[in-house]
């Protein structure tokens, strides 16, 4: 940092981001390999957080966990997975709404509209890399937007309409207005970006030395700035969530500007977080999904994942 549009390779921007992720993010790989997912951390949770031991994942093979959201359809929690979108019930049961394919990037947009990015199923015959995806029937089929083949969004948000995605090929935010047509904005090595829901020309990325603040959309990027995290989320203006690499979740309520520890999700190494809104916070570690009702005082775990 700080960063800015072109002219570096994709090779050189892959590299850095492949640097960022072994210094910082130790255990959170590429998952682009169909069968090479990282471990989690054997790191014990600290402070005010509990694991319920809530019931297990009536879904098999739930390996790996790259996004969460809450379906404004239905009110159901849907856990984007390495083998496929897992639909999870209030009483613990859960089903897999659509194929096994690996869904790098997930967000929720709307009433049943889920953007998704990845890998196909094996034997599908689908581009290795899907670019921009779409479901308007909460997972159940996908629709290719556009970039087949040509990117792999390992992060994903929609504001307003506007799709912002960091592509991890080319190791660059791109941002498109109808999913379709995209401009190519910063390059650099992240591995989770926010937008904010007021000014969505502010938008933050996790990076090795810290948050990085872009206030042009995404186009320039200024140096990180402590403390370093591994995802990020913006429900509300008063309401950005980040967890760092030890699982301990911080808030913050001046848009990044300072933030306070608020509680620790047990299991580790965290894969994936999800405001819902400023109270209700969403993660996932090596050992579940777990569910804060309290702005991430504490933690309740709604499915378990039985790694391989």
């Amino acid at each position: 940092m700080p960063a800015r549009s072109r002219p570096r390779s994709a090779a050189v921007a892959a590299s850095a981001a492949a640097i960022l992720l072994a210094a910082v993010l130790t255990g959170c790989s590429d998952d682009s390999s169909p069968e090479g997912h990282g471990s989690s951390s054997s790191a014990e949770s600290t402070g005010s957080a509990e694991d319920s031991h809530g019931p297990e994942a009536s879904v098999g093979g739930i390996s790996h966990i790259h996004g969460l959201g809450v379906n404004p359809g239905d009110g159901r929690l849907y856990v984007a997975t390495h083998h496929g979108v897992i639909a999870v019930n209030d009483d613990g049961s859960s089903e897999r709404v659509g194929d096994t394919a690996d869904y790098m990037g997930f967000t929720v947009a709307g009433k049943d509209t889920f953007l998704g990015s990845g890998h196909p199923a094996e034997g599908s015959g689908d581009h290795a890399n899907r670019g921009l995806i779409r479901s308007t029937d909460a997972g159940k089929t996908w629709t290719s937007l556009s970039l087949a083949g040509k990117a792999d969004f390992h992060a994903l948000e929609e504001v307003d309409g506007t799709v912002y995605g960091y592509d991890s090929t080319a190791g660059l935010l791109r941002v498109s207005e109808d999913g379709k047509k995209w401009d190519e904005r910063a390059e650099l090595a992240a591995l989770d970006i926010a937008v904010s829901p007021e000014d969505p020309g502010t938008v933050l990325a996790t990076t090795q030395s810290g948050v990085a603040r872009s206030t042009d959309g995404g186009r320039t990027f200024g140096g990180g700035s402590e403390p370093v995290l591994t995802h990020l989320s913006w429900a509300e203006g008063d309401a950005l969530y980040g967890i760092a690499p030890a699982g301990v979740v911080h808030r913050s309520t001046d848009g990044g500007k300072s933030w306070k520890k608020a509680g620790t999700v047990p299991g580790g190494q965290p894969q994936a977080l999800t405001a819902v809104d400023a109270d209700r916070v969403l993660a996932a570690t090596g050992s579940g999904v777990y569910e804060s009702r309290d702005g991430g005082k504490s933690f309740t775990r709604r499915l378990a994942v039985s790694e391989a």
